[in-house]
């Protein structure tokens, strides 16, 4: 597969990626911002604007931010690592591990939420941005006296997404029960250290000097800057202090899933790290001419493009921050966004430089992967029965026994030859096949067409694959779908 910086226009596709972000500080939406571009490889250009501080010098390579929200992946890498070494199950209940809470359940539904609730965000608790933005340094007491005196559920646990800052911080005391340590310190042995992250923490007092980002809000035409707060029973919500470079990294490794190389010996599993990145509680949304999914998996939102195919993404907004990460694990193509005012939306440009990235790697994105061979072998069948006439032998080797008796072969070979009729000339040399599951795996092939070009239009066998092996044929449908005239013929 052929990195973005071969490709011919690259220079003028990284200004232009460049420019989206510049105008960010030149239409005062932030008084600074940086950004990385990375790829398999890694990080591959990057940038700042405006101003990182008193300075009045653009954020730097090694600026630290703190990326709010984004931290919520880092929580969900370190529940599935206990889970992964038998600690905990995420079927359990929460109180299980934290039996100070005290959730006023709905009527008829006495149990609490369980771990796998809270990660995908269906633990039933009300929306709490941005009051728990604000208790990030609360001690462990203090959470837990607000446990005792309850906590109000909004809808039954389990049922619905909500976004729930107060599930995250339940999952940082489950952390910390089950793993003996602190939330940042079982983070930063188990997950920060084994991946190199050394420019990332919880502390931002142990940043060294001048590395430091200050936080804005805008009061009028001003730029007023904010403290930071510390660490604290809140931190597994928002806590996260890094360099845009090492969040990139950290986006990287979670995409690098998709791909594993030889043995996996990360501090988390591929397969742990993708059932991160797959959709474990869907997001009800607007339908787009774009977007066709969306849902939430743990401590990642997922969305599946129509054009791009699943899209990986978290937003963090704080007090003074913004930011937003996002990729294609198709291309493994990725960008980090970080901006130093409050709540300012670092996922619009993010969004915009990402599309711009795929739309112009047309090599990477835009490309099919290879047909398999099996799912090949099964549509030259259909392209035989179509062109050539039916023939039993050949229906016999691409379907399951079940086509036949749904309907019999003579009454499948009369549609066919009624349907080859009214499509006059075929153009064999011209096929193509297309994979219809939305979200399958590459190369999966459960459901696709095979267009065929004709002189009223195309021919389109639908076709839905058994569940068994060797791979064949369990339904197909048969329709012309015409270029001129009425709609296509069944």
């Amino acid at each position: 597969m052929p990195r973005l910086n071969e490709l011919p226009e690259y220079e003028a596709l990284a200004a232009a990626v460049s420019e989206v972000f510049s105008r960010r500080v030149a239409s005062q939406t932030s008084p600074g911002i940086r950004f990385v571009v990375f790829d398999a490889s890694g990080p591959m250009f990057e940038g700042g604007f405006g101003t990182a501080g008193e300075s009045a010098t653009p954020p730097a390579p090694h600026s630290r931010f703190r990326v709010a929200s984004c931290t919520k992946s880092f929580t969900a890498a370190a529940v599935l690592q206990l889970r992964d070494r038998g600690l905990l199950s995420l079927d359990n209940a929460v109180t299980d591990y934290v039996p100070d809470l005290v959730p006023t359940l709905p009527v008829n539904q006495p149990e609490a939420p369980t771990l796998r609730m809270l990660l995908s965000m269906a633990g039933g608790f009300p929306t709490d941005d941005p009051w728990a933005d604000r208790q990030e340094s609360i001690s462990n007491e203090e959470f837990r006296s607000i446990l005792r005196n309850g906590v109000r559920l909004s809808t039954a646990p389990g049922t619905r997404y909500e976004y729930s800052n107060l599930g995250y911080a339940l999952l940082g005391q489950v952390i910390e029960v089950v793993g003996g340590q602190s939330y940042p310190a079982f983070v930063t042995e188990n997950l920060l250290k084994p991946l190199g992250l050394d420019e990332t923490g919880f502390d931002p007092a142990a940043v060294p000097e001048g590395s430091l980002t200050t936080g804005y809000r805008k009061v009028g035409d001003e730029w007023v800057a904010l403290p930071f707060s510390g660490p604290g029973a809140f931190s597994s919500i928002g806590g996260v202090v890094t360099t845009p470079l090492d969040l990139a990294r950290w986006a990287g490794w979670l995409c690098s899933a998709f791909h594993p190389a030889g043995d996996d010996e990360s501090p988390l599993s591929s397969a742990s790290r993708r059932e991160m990145q797959r959709i474990q509680c869907p997001i009800a949304f607007d339908a787009t001419d774009e977007l066709r999914l969306k849902g939430y998996g743990y401590g990642l939102v997922i969305e599946d493009h129509r054009r791009f195919g699943p899209i990986v993404c978290h937003s963090g907004g704080y007090p003074g921050f913004s930011s937003h990460m996002r990729w294609n694990p198709a291309t493994r193509l990725g960008v980090v966004v970080v901006e130093n005012a409050t709540y300012s939306g670092a996922w619009n440009p993010a969004a915009e430089a990402l599309a711009l990235l795929l739309g112009a790697a047309t090599s990477i994105a835009a490309a099919e992967p290879p047909v398999p061979a099996a799912i090949d072998r099964l549509a030259d069948g259909l392209r035989r029965l179509l062109a050539q006439g039916w023939d039993n032998s050949t229906a016999d080797a691409i379907f399951l026994e079940n086509v036949a008796l749904d309907r019999p072969y003579p009454e499948r070979a009369q549609e066919l030859a009624s349907l080859r009729e009214k499509a006059g000339a075929l153009d064999m040399t011209g096929t193509t096949i297309v994979a219809t599951d939305i979200g399958a795996i590459e190369g999966g092939y459960g459901c696709f067409e095979l267009h065929v070009p004709c002189s009223s239009g195309e021919v389109i066998a639908a076709v839905q694959c058994g569940p068994v092996e060797p791979i064949l044929i369990q339904t197909v449908s048969w329709r012309i779908q015409q270029t001129t005239g009425p709609g296509g013929v069944q």
